[in-house]
């Protein structure tokens, strides 16, 4: 985290206070802390305000989820769409196990938070979704899924992965993450052409 400046810092530190406190919760001093930055530079670098930071911060993270997707393609030894969908739903098994069940993903936390009250917030976690999306559908594609496919199981396993962790979060057990994992797999594998 070091080597961003303030500004980065600042969004980062966003992201990971809303994935666990929600955005009502995190206000503009504790990122400011969380980041080390000094607080005068909320105003320079966010002239917006909370609104603006929250919603760069919910940018970030439709980055950061789509940036991963060609890791856990990297780590499969061959990439299939149950694999891919392993990966991403290893990531929060493997966090949960490890660090407790208080993360959460910032997209939703921000769209639950401010769906109906901010607008531009709304937009950017629409447009964060979308931005995650397209890299799982281009992956499934390249996998074999036809292409009318791909972007509906894109949808679908991130909606249940979006699903599973709230669930985890509630039960504070992982079993709803292997569960989708388990029962969706098959079903996203059947969707390969093999006329390709």
């Amino acid at each position: 985290m070091s080597e961003r400046g303030p500004r980065e810092r600042m969004v980062f530190s966003a992201a990971q206070l809303i994935r666990r406190e929600g955005v009502a919760s995190t206000g503009m001093r504790e990122v400011a802390a969380h980041a080390a930055a000094p607080r005068g530079s909320l105003q320079h670098y966010f002239p917006g305000g909370k609104e603006q930071l929250v919603n760069e911060a919910v940018g970030w993270a439709g980055r950061y989820a789509g940036n991963r997707v060609a890791r856990f393609l990297a780590a499969l030894p061959e990439p299939t769409p149950s694999g891919l969908f392993g990966e991403m739903v290893r990531q929060w098994t493997d966090e949960y196990e490890s660090a407790g069940f208080a993360g959460g993903c910032p997209v939703a936390a921000a769209t639950v938070d401010c769906a109906e009250s901010t607008v531009s917030t709304r937009e950017a976690a629409a447009v964060a979704f979308a931005t995650w999306t397209g890299p799982v559908a281009r992956a499934l594609a390249e996998m074999g899924v036809p292409e009318e496919r791909a972007d509906a199981l894109a949808t679908l396993m991130i909606s249940a992965l979006e699903g599973a962790i709230l669930m985890s979060r509630a039960e504070q057990d992982v079993r709803a993450l292997t569960t989708v994992t388990r029962e969706l797999g098959p079903l996203l594998d059947a969707a390969v052409s093999n006329d390709g």
